[in-house]
């Protein structure tokens, strides 16, 4: 027979399937980013799947850059049960789309570094300054080298 506390998880194996360092889930606990954990005989914290579940989706959140505050209300209405799923749908769709504007400036920012790279690769080819003028054979051996 197995009993409750074999399925809890001590924080060392949680923070492992979380990513993140003891301390860090400490903090979050703190924080009130998650309920408070229950403590076995010896002390320890003792996380049930159901912490380590919302441990690992926070830790996916922060990941992705969502506000503490946003990640604290998202574990509060995780606590208030099925009657929060809209809100908690709501909130997760305006982190969505605060992703999506932030990949779409980070797409934008790649594509002007491709571009000057690319500039700057065809003026090493050419054996040219950024004026467009022939540079000296000492000149276009240190362009290739830092190239390399």
């Amino acid at each position: 027979m197995t009993t409750a506390i074999e399925s809890w998880r001590g924080i060392a194996e949680v923070a492992e399937l979380c990513g993140l360092s003891q301390d860090t889930l400490r903090w979050y606990e703190r924080e009130g980013l998650i309920p408070q954990v229950r403590r076995g005989p010896d002390g320890r914290r003792r996380f049930s799947a159901r912490d380590t579940t919302l441990l690992v989706m926070l830790a996916k959140l922060r990941a992705t850059g969502m506000p503490t505050e946003d990640m604290r209300a998202f574990s509060r209405m995780v606590g208030e049960g099925a009657a929060s799923h809209g809100r908690r749908l709501a909130l997760l769709e305006r982190h969505r789309l605060r992703i999506r504007e932030q990949m779409d400036a980070l797409r934008d920012a790649s594509l002007a570094l491709e571009s000057k790279a690319d500039h700057y690769r065809s003026l090493i080819d050419a054996g040219l300054d950024c004026d467009g003028v022939p540079v000296s054979a000492d000149v276009a051996r240190a362009q290739a080298e830092g190239a390399a």
